[in-house]
């Protein structure tokens, strides 16, 4: 992925008449990359996609504690202690 920077170089340069593949020399990137970067009309953003995460198992249950006992904690630390997340163990 370019930053946001080398995307406006890019379309300053295409606009100034550089030649794509100079460009994609100069820069070290692709010259697939240029064009597509030549002919976006939004800068580039990065978007990672939606993972489960390893909580995801527990969430649930957890929820479920903390309606169930509302004086728990909401917050706890996982140094190991016996607290919601121990309880989730057993």
């Amino acid at each position: 992925m370019i930053t946001l920077e080398d995307w406006a170089l890019i379309r300053r340069l295409v606009i100034d008449g550089v030649p794509k593949s100079r460009i994609a020399r100069d820069l070290g990137i692709s010259r697939t990359t240029v064009v597509k970067a030549a002919a976006s009309t939004t800068p580039p953003k990065y978007e990672r996609k939606q993972q489960a995460t390893a909580f995801a198992p527990y969430e649930d249950a957890l929820r479920r504690l903390l309606k169930e006992t509302p004086t728990m904690p909401q917050r706890s630390s996982l140094s190991g202690s016996a607290g919601p997340v121990g309880a989730l163990a057993a």
